[in-house]
């Protein structure tokens, strides 16, 4: 089975592939062969907004990933609330593509939020440095880049870079107890790979 994933940053195209196969490996050892694909990364705006680039990624998609494939389309929620935004994509998605297995997942409030669910993980990787008496609720903080990027020590936090590093080594059970977001990304997994 083939994945192919629709995502909006130049970070998540090299990130989220990453963390597909660290889930793989994970969630569904041994039982599957997977393959996951690079992913096509849109801009969120004009896939959202306009309805000939919104159709024309997804048969991109289908293509990629043949008949038997699953398109996930992963997202940063911002500030949309994610089971309403979800729902009007998928249900916009099946429209375009109604025999093919798609899954939404909208990070709350962005993909950083995840490396803000598994900081304790994280934790002295990269120059990354949890602060004393931090307060973290990941879903609730807006700007997680900036949040991430005020506890590395050294340098900045870049994407391109950060997130595939912190994609390969974030603790996924942390991540997924502590993120609803991841939680879903998870049982999107399961329930397409697994079936």
């Amino acid at each position: 089975m083939k994945v192919t994933a629709i995502v909006e940053g130049d970070g998540e195209v090299a990130a989220f592939p990453i963390l597909l196969r660290r889930l793989r490996d994970w969630l569904t050892p041994n039982n599957y062969v997977v393959e996951i694909t690079k992913p096509i990364r849109v801009r969120r705006d004009r896939f959202l907004n306009k309805n000939e680039e919104f159709r024309r990624m997804l048969l991109l998609a289908a293509d990629k990933c043949e008949q038997n494939g699953w398109i996930l389309i992963l997202l940063d929620a911002d500030d949309d609330c994610p089971a309403q935004l979800g729902k009007q994509i998928i249900n916009r998605a099946k429209e375009v593509l109604s025999e093919h297995r798609i899954s939404v997942v909208l990070a709350n409030q962005e993909y950083e939020a995840w490396f803000i669910a598994a900081s304790e993980s994280l934790n002295g990787h990269r120059g990354f440095s949890i602060i004393k008496n931090d307060k973290i609720e990941p879903e609730k903080i807006r700007g997680a880049k900036n949040w991430i990027g005020i506890r590395i020590k050294e340098g900045k936090y870049r994407e391109v870079t950060d997130q595939p590093a912190f994609s390969a080594i974030m603790d996924l059970q942390q991540a997924k107890d502590k993120s609803r977001s991841f939680s879903k990304l998870c049982i999107e997994w399961q329930k397409n790979v697994s079936s």
